[in-house]
């Protein structure tokens, strides 16, 4: 699908989604336990892999009626997937029968679709099974990178091998995994760690991870031991007291995972929450705001968008106790940004940095290259057709403002949601319209994105 985008004004209230990040965790958490409901999930092409993935190894994931409380709920349940391969979209709850802690060998090769986070998530799964899991996935999914965990599975005494034999999916993996100690890279994904820990909860032995480098994207990791400690796990990290600066982490073997009254909230989504606020920040109506509702505080290491925004001279203000942030469009100024820890946000800040005065310099980001796609050179590259100008970096991306004037273009969307999204924040400021080509992405993690963009204002075209 395509989408077009006129230079508009936007104003008004719009929800954030449900985060991706926390919803892939409390799929497989509940996977993990003997049964518990996830409310206010993220129902989205990701989240649905690591449903899939739940089935797979024996549990099974539903969309409750109702409010999804009670045997009633449970009852009523609909099957992710239908018998006709459907998940409800918009699913208010999902009530997860869990397999306890002891995943059965899949009956067939679990397709984890674009989903990076499923892969490397369920490949801890996959190791404490007594038999064989193939993982696969896409294209874009069998370029990323899963050597180190492979690794470190190995070294754990599991067999874990890309087929290819360069680290990338398909991945093999046969258990049972039973615990111990082993290093691993912390510069290439956090999700490794998280997969370790969540699987070595119940494990036998428990595992105790070491760093060989600094920890990159750590604000993941605090997601997943925030999770954990909701679900009743305990883990944590050696020589900090938070993900930045550990030099490890270690997690008991023997615990069983059970959210408090069987049930999880799922939070808002802050790497969503990003393209609101840098819509608000360059089309906001002269003489209204952009309101966004479902952002209360978490360990979400995206809420950096808020300090970034400020910082560009964006009007931002943030009523935690609410959850709302109100935008206004402002003057913008160009600031340097590491997103070491931040990953995800690149995309939003070179959007902001292409309307900004000055320059506005990206670094620390050469592990955003392994994404859905190549993300410093498709942001480079497509705000360049829009009339950008840019520097790209091995590990930094400098956006120049003061030389840009943008125009309305055809950009492509490189098969990843959130260069569409970034694209479309830009477009709002862009002379005349722009073409999103292959905009159905925003799937992955915001179904609703170009509803959302409508409902305040934004004129979208769409074209199959």
């Amino acid at each position: 699908m395509d989408v077009q985008i006129s230079r508009s004004d936007v104003a008004g209230a719009a929800r954030a989604p449900p985060s991706k990040s926390y919803t892939h965790r409390a799929l497989l958490a509940a996977g993990y336990s003997d049964g518990a409901t996830v409310t206010s999930p993220l129902v989205s092409a990701d989240t649905k892999a690591t449903a899939r993935a739940v089935t797979a190894f024996g549990g099974s994931v539903g969309a409750a009626a109702g409010d999804g409380v009670g045997d009633d709920a449970v009852n009523g349940n609909e099957p992710i997937p239908d018998a006709n391969g459907r998940i409800p979209d918009g699913a208010e709850a999902l009530v997860v029968e869990g397999f306890d802690g002891r995943p059965e060998v899949p009956d067939d090769v679990i397709d984890c679709g674009n989903s990076g986070t499923t892969t490397r998530l369920v490949t801890g799964t996959a190791a404490l099974a007594d038999g064989g899991t193939v993982l696969t996935g896409d294209a874009s999914l069998r370029s990323r990178p899963q050597g180190p965990l492979l690794d470190a599975l190995a070294d754990l005494g599991v067999r874990a091998e890309s087929t290819r034999g360069n680290g990338q999916a398909p991945i093999v993996v046969f258990g049972p995994l039973s615990g111990g100690e082993v290093a691993i890279p912390g510069d290439v994904s956090s999700q490794y760690v998280t997969a370790l820990l969540m699987a070595g909860a119940v494990t036998d032995d428990g595992i105790e991870v070491s760093l060989t480098t600094e920890l990159k994207s750590a604000p993941y990791v605090d997601i997943t031991l925030e999770l954990l400690d909701d679900f009743g796990i305990t883990a944590e990290p050696i020589g900090s007291d938070a993900a930045a600066g550990a030099d490890g982490f270690s997690v008991p073997g023997g615990q069983r995972y059970a959210p408090g009254g069987g049930r999880y909230a799922v939070p808002g989504d802050f790497s969503s929450i990003s393209y609101l606020v840098a819509a608000g920040a360059v089309a906001a109506d002269p003489d209204d705001a952009v309101r966004i509702e479902g952002a209360r505080p978490s360990a979400q290491g995206d809420a950096a968008i808020v300090d970034v925004a400020t910082r560009m001279g964006a009007a931002v203000d943030w009523d935690r106790d609410e959850g709302v942030i109100t935008v206004e469009r402002s003057s913008l100024s160009g600031v340097e940004v590491d997103v070491g820890d931040t990953p995800d946000l690149l995309p939003t800040i070179a959007a902001l940095g292409a309307v900004a005065d000055g320059d506005t310099r990206i670094v620390n980001c050469e592990h955003v290259r392994y994404k859905e796609t190549d993300r410093v050179s498709a942001m480079a590259e497509e705000l360049g057709r829009l009339g950008a100008e840019t520097t790209e970096e091995p590990d930094a991306l400098t956006v120049h403002g003061s030389g840009s004037d943008l125009h309305g273009a055809t950009v492509d969307g490189r098969a990843d949601h959130r260069v569409v999204m970034a694209l479309a924040v830009a477009a709002l400021a862009a002379e005349g319209t722009t073409t999103i080509n292959g905009a159905e992405h925003v799937d992955v993690s915001f179904p609703g994105f170009f509803e959302t963009m409508e409902g305040l204002g934004a004129p979208v075209e769409r074209t199959e």
